[in-house]
Order: structure tokens, then sequence, then C-alpha cells
């Protein structure tokens, strides 16, 4: 990686040196992410797998799926206070440092062989990454000159390398071991992956920009009275609810229902709030209207997107061969599908996006969230081959169905993520830099909650039926049609930014 690194004539923020042509701060960023999503993937895709084993939670399909989905949902939930933080009282930087502390806790907290604490790891893990997650990619957005420097896309979509290089190698290791060895075994190599990230952190932040560790929002004395009241009332809240639960002999039935309910009223709460703000130009108000737009279509998105670690794993579980070219592999290695053909297709489609913009044909982004829409509702209609294939004859169907549905999803992830990252720190209010990408995140948890509410044990949807499969596929295509004949007015909203 060294040879990368080369001296550049133009001063850039934080290094005189360049990553790729991109800021030197960008490598630090890059292998930071890169250990801390070692870490989470590596415990998502155990997740689903240790909930349904006879040897682990041995839980129904219906029950782990709404578990893992309102687990993922609230890892992004907690990304806006985690940016909030970072706004108010700590900075991106230093907040960084403390997410990545209480994730190495919460891994090594699931390590542990008792289900309380397993429960207790997943609620630490979701609280680190929350704080961690929102932040470090706000400092991405620091390394560049502003929202119009034409590098700043491309920046980002090294940056998701980074990520899907650690969710490569993640399944690959801590899967193995976790399926083959000992399933705690597995969640403690996770804790070592982010003490990895967190040493790689510290080492490098000397070539970040100054920024990132600017407090932005400071709070006052009183605020900050009023924040640690409502926290604390928050909490007497949750403890009174949950041990009225268990009190009543409803926990299990009801546990998940007020985590889903926070994770479907937050995200409009948080934008409605902002939207009342006062104290936002014209503009930025235009702005956010725009980008409600794109918050719904990610919400979709992320909806369906991310049944590949439930519903598409635990089918791999049970319906497939497992088993290539005489190799017999374990169901978790499925979850480093999408890694690799990230880190095959970036490059690919980063290059295609600078090259179509160079002869002005690059597409809005509208037309690039309309597209993913569209990949993610061919990916689910491509699934019910297979899944009635299986409903219909039994047996197991070749892992080259599921190789293909991952495919099709990565294609139109990076029509997504990558592009709502970067739209993001363009669009976001200058009064919300931090929170903004927390508000992105928010989309994430708004999808995985309405999963988890199908899912959950008032509802029981079996999300493995065709028809529920099906009716998914419908929606997200009808979605990204909508989405694509309201192109030009969402261009409109958007001022400058395209």
């Amino acid at each position: 990686m060294a040879s990368s690194l080369t001296k550049d004539s133009a001063s850039t923020p934080g290094s005189e040196k360049t990553f790729f042509g991109h800021p030197r701060g960008l490598a630090t960023l890059f292998m930071t992410e890169m250990w801390e999503r070692y870490s989470f993937y590596g415990m998502k895709a155990l997740l689903p797998l240790y909930l349904i084993a006879p040897g682990g939670m041995n839980m129904s399909a219906t029950t782990a799926t709404a578990i893992y989905s309102v687990y993922m949902s609230m890892v992004y939930l907690l990304a806006m206070p985690g940016g909030w933080m970072a706004d108010r009282f700590w900075g991106p930087r230093k907040t960084v440092v403390i997410g990545a502390s209480v994730v190495i806790l919460g891994h090594i907290t699931l390590a542990l062989p008792s289900s309380a604490t397993f429960f207790a790891g997943l609620a630490l893990v979701a609280l680190g990454s929350g704080l961690l997650k929102a932040n470090i990619s706000v400092m991405v957005g620091h390394l560049y000159n502003g929202p119009k420097d034409p590098r700043r896309d491309g920046g980002f979509t090294l940056f998701y390398i980074g990520i899907n290089l650690g969710a490569f190698l993640a399944p690959l290791s801590i899967g193995t071991v976790g399926e083959n060895v000992n399933w705690h075994l597995g969640f403690a190599l996770a804790a070592v992956g982010m003490a990895l990230g967190l040493a790689q952190f510290m080492i490098g932040s000397r070539h970040l920009s100054s920024q990132s560790s600017v407090v932005s929002q400071p709070a006052t004395p009183q605020q900050r009275a009023s924040a640690l009241r409502n926290g604390l009332i928050w909490l007497i809240v949750a403890a009174a609810l949950y041990t009225l639960m268990g009190v009543t002999g409803n926990f299990a039935d009801w546990a998940l229902m007020p985590l889903i309910i926070a994770g479907l009223v937050i995200p409009v709460t948080v934008l409605a709030r902002m939207k009342r703000d006062k104290e936002l130009s014209e503009l930025e108000q235009s702005k956010l209207s725009g980008y409600i737009w794109f918050f719904v279509v990610a919400a979709v998105f992320w909806m369906i997107y991310d049944q590949n670690g439930s519903t598409l794993s635990i089918f791999g579980k049970g319906s497939t061969t497992n088993n290539l070219l005489g190799f017999d592999f374990p169901t978790s290695w499925y979850q480093s599908l999408n890694p690799i053909f990230i880190m095959a297709l970036a490059p690919v489609v980063a290059s295609a996006w600078l090259w179509l913009n160079k002869r002005g044909k690059e597409p809005s982004t509208a037309v690039k969230f309309a597209s993913s829409l569209t990949l993610i509702g061919i990916s689910f209609a491509v699934f019910l081959i297979p899944l009635i294939d299986t409903a219909n004859n039994g047996g197991r169907v070749s892992p080259m169905w599921l190789v293909s549905i991952y495919f099709i999803q990565t294609v139109g992830e990076l029509c997504l993520s990558p592009v709502g990252l970067s739209l993001t720190t363009k669009m976001a209010p200058e009064k919300y830099s931090a929170q903004m990408m927390g508000v992105w995140f928010l989309a994430v948890t708004a999808g995985d909650s309405v999963t988890g509410l199908l899912t959950s044990p008032q509802l029981g949807v079996d999300l493995n039926n065709s028809g529920a499969v099906a009716v998914e596929a419908i929606i997200a295509v009808l979605a990204g049609f909508g989405i694509w004949t309201s192109r030009k007015k969402v261009k409109q909203l958007m001022g400058s930014v395209n």
C-alpha cells in the first residue's frame, strides 16, 4: 500500500500525500472502517445461524429474522445520536474512539456462553457501532475541498471498498470458526478485529483533517444537564417497561415491539423536526425536501436488501447444497459474496460515472436510485425460482442461485449506497452536518424495522414464503418507477446538487 502514496503538488486537507489520488487520511479511515466492518459483518454472518441452530438459541426462522432485523435497525438508528454526540460533545474523532471501545466490549460479552450476556452484547455492539459509523463517514467528507471537489464521489467509493474488504474476510474466518468450531469463539474473533481497527485509527489519526476534532455545535451547560436528565428518564422508562413485561410473562412476545416502533417513528420524527427548523435557509429547506425522496427510496431498498443476512442466509442453510465443484463450505460464506462483488465492481462503476460525467451523460442521482430499486426487485424475482422449486419438489438447489441473487443486489447497491453517502454530505444543512449522516442511516433503520414488524410474534409473516417474496419484488419495481417518473421534480428541489 505504501507504493500508492505519492507527493501531490496540490494541497489537501490533512496531508500533502495522496492515497490513490486522494488525501492520505483516506488510507487511515479506509483501514479503520475495514476492521470495524470485519467485526460487524463477522457477527452478522453468525447471528441468524446461531439463533436457529440446535446448539445455539434453537429459535424458529421467523423469530430469528425478527431479532436479526431489529438488531440491524438499532445499529443504524443509534448512528443518529452518535452524530449528535459528535456535534455537541466530543467531535467525530473522539466519538469514533469511544464507539470502537464499546464495540470491543460488546463482542467480548457476546463471546460469553450465556443467553443473557448474548443479548447484552448485541446491545453494546449496536451502541458502539452507532457512535462510530456516522462519524467515520463524516471524516471522509472532511478530507475534501467542499462538496464540489471532483474527487469526492470517488473517495467515498474507495472508502466503500474498505468496508467490503472487511466484510469479505469476516465470514471466511469468523463464520468458519463460529459454525465449525464454537459459536462464541467466533464472536471473540470479532472483538480482535475491532481492536485492530482502533489501533489503526489511533496510529494514523495525524493524517486526518483538523476539522474532524471540532465540536461543531458545542452544548451549553444547560443543554448538557438536559441531555443527562432526558437520558436517565428514558433509561428508567425502558427498565420499567421491560421489567413489567418480565413480571407479566409477556417478555418473549413483546420485547421487540418497542424497538420496532422506535425504528419506525424516530426516522419520521427526525425528518419532520428538521423540516420545521426556521433557522434553515430556503435553499437548505428545498434540498431537505429533495432528500426525503431519496430517504424513502433507500428505506424500501434496505428493507429487501438486508434480508440477504436473514431470509437468504436461512434459505442457504436449509435449501442449498452448500457444495461447489466438490467443495463443501459453511453457510456463512454466502455473506462474502456481496463484498467480493463490490470490490470487483466498485472501481468499474466509479470509473463509469467519471467517464460519463466528462461527457455530460452521467445519470442523475434520482436515476441511479431508481435503478437500484429495480435491480433489488429483479433479485427477488430470481429468488422466486429456487424458492418455488424447493417448495414443490423438496430437496436442495445449487448455490449458484444465491450467487446470482447476490450479484444482482450488489449492482443495485452500487447505484445507491456510495452515491447516497456522498449525496448526504452535499445536501446536509450546515447546522446538522454530522447528524445528517445519521439521518441517512435511519433509512436502513426504517427498512429493517418494517421487516422486524412483519416477522414479529404479533404478525409472524414467513418471508421465505414465495408470496411474500413476490410482493416485495413488485413493491421495489413500482417504487423504482415512481422515483424515475419524478426525477425532474426531485432535481429542482436539489438545487445545484446533481
